[in-house]
């Protein structure tokens, strides 16, 4: 597949992911005092009955040019430390292996019932921070050098 395509999906996906995530922490968090512990805890529910619908299907589109796109840069991504474009998207692909292992954590969690108000704060918030520094690192890689 061609490079511009990879791009391309993976660029729709990661709105849609990150997006997903600003709107859950930014907006979800926001209304939880005013919506009750009660109504909050059936928000929470329908979200992750409707997330684990579709969201598999965009981290997979998400990892999958991740990868594609990562491979075009293997020679880079043999010497972490050589560049600063190196080492900045060594860190980018380990953040972003977190976020699917938060990812995977809370699918596992919801889909057992297990999946409790403060996971899905704490997961969300983390996630969060990592998709904030994944999309910094995303454009730095390109501009910053050393």
């Amino acid at each position: 597949m061609s490079h511009p395509l990879l791009l391309t999906l993976h660029l729709f996906a990661a709105i849609l992911f990150v997006g997903t995530v600003f709107f859950e922490v930014l907006i979800l968090e926001g209304i939880r005092k005013p919506l009750g512990r009660e109504t909050m805890r059936d928000v929470e529910l329908a979200i992750g009955r409707r997330a684990r619908r579709f969201m598999p299907f965009v981290i997979l589109i998400l990892f999958g040019a991740g990868i594609g796109m990562a491979w075009s840069y293997r020679a880079e991504l043999a010497h972490p430390f050589a560049s600063a474009f190196a080492t900045l998207l060594w860190l980018k692909i380990l953040l972003a292996a977190s976020v699917l292992v938060h990812f995977i954590t809370a699918i596992t969690l919801g889909g057992t019932g297990r999946l409790k108000t403060r996971h899905f704060q704490r997961i969300h918030l983390s996630v969060f921070c990592h998709v904030v520094l994944i999309v910094f690192l995303a454009k730095a890689m390109f501009y910053l050098h050393w």
